[in-house]
């Protein structure tokens, strides 16, 4: 954590799960402060009070500001002083955006256009900002609003020097047992003694957990340029896999049975990480990939007569040519974290 000793990282969108990740990885390395920006005053109080009993030696390193993204005025003051950002403000919910897509380009475009211009007039030297995989191919307004996100982003890096300030992109898919994830119904819905609900037996999702969200963001913020997008190699599973999974775990008796209820609003039936276009540049580092800004001009005369032979044999990364999970290795990957470890206690 030597990165960051002492020095001061703002959330944005803090008292979300990702938020409340970070705060249980970094809050008692050598950071020095750590700031949560939101507009909810309910969550903020909630949040104090939960950390102030978990790490009463600690707790006084976060500091809370009530703003909304979508004012530039109010989140401006939380700037002041601040090295890195974290910009995890979103509307992630793909129904609701379906029915209020103007609402969605409020945040998630315009309030991130924001938060980079502020952070830039503040003189902070780091920001990455997440993304999601329904930003790629994007069908539904979550979606689009989170593409075009990405193109904010990206077109924003070309404005400032690097040497001020590095902005970077992540983008990963669902994160299990975040708020507003399906697990976490699953488990109530088995406590009930009712059928737990899928949309689509055969529909595939990317699965990771908020630890591996946190490593993803740190490993964009230590190895990422400016203007890049940053992949993580995840895997996938189906939504039948992942629900038979659940029910291992928690419906040891056989009561519960499962559902299909039919797919909601704008959802598809696979997910894509990576383009095909972003392949074309895309550079294998490991376990992520990362995706560097295009950085040619608006002077397109100079390419008529110049083109690019070499492509990246990489063709399209998505959900349903990943390597798939059977449900004992979903099952695992499942009980591996610690909300699943703590419901199975109750």
């Amino acid at each position: 954590m030597s990165l960051f000793k002492d020095k001061t990282l703002l959330i944005t969108g803090g008292t979300g799960s990702f938020g409340n990740a970070v705060l249980n990885r970094f809050l008692t390395s050598d950071i020095g402060e750590i700031r949560i920006l939101s507009r909810d005053e309910k969550k903020q109080d909630d949040m104090r009070h939960e950390y102030q009993a978990k790490f009463p030696g600690y707790a006084d390193k976060i500091k809370f500001y009530i703003g909304d993204v979508r004012d530039i005025n109010s989140i401006r003051p939380a700037m002041v002083g601040v090295d890195f950002i974290f910009h995890a403000a979103a509307l992630k919910q793909v129904p609701s955006c379906e029915f209020f897509p103007m609402e969605a380009v409020k945040t998630n475009v315009i309030g991130t256009e924001n938060v980079l211009t502020a952070a830039i007039d503040a003189g902070v030297k780091n920001i990455v900002c997440l993304s999601t995989d329904k930003a790629a191919y994007p069908v539904n307004a979550m979606g689009t609003s989170k593409a075009m996100m990405e193109k904010v982003i990206v077109a924003k890096s070309r404005t400032v020097s690097p040497d001020k300030t590095k902005i970077c992109c992540t983008r990963y898919g669902n994160v299990m047992c975040s708020r507003g994830s399906v697990i976490p119904l699953w488990i109530e819905q088995i406590r009930q003694g009712n059928p737990i609900t899928i949309t689509e037996p055969t529909m595939t999702r990317f699965i990771m957990s908020l630890d591996e969200a946190v490593d993803l963001v740190l490993f964009a913020f230590e190895h990422g340029e400016s203007g890049d997008i940053l992949v993580q190699k995840a895997p996938a599973c189906t939504i039948e896999t992942q629900a038979k999974a659940v029910l291992e775990l928690f419906d040891k008796e056989g009561k519960s049975e499962i559902k299909i209820i039919g797919i909601r609003h704008g959802e598809k039936m696979y997910e894509t990480l990576l383009t095909n276009e972003e392949c074309h540049n895309a550079i294998d580092m490991g376990n992520f990939y990362r995706v560097p800004c295009d950085k040619r001009g608006l002077n397109y005369d100079k390419y008529v007569n110049v083109g690019d032979t070499e492509r990246n044999p990489l063709t399209e990364f998505n959900s349903s040519n990943t390597e798939l999970l059977s449900v004992e290795k979903t099952k695992q990957k499942i009980a591996s974290l610690k909300y699943i470890q703590e419901e199975l206690l109750k």
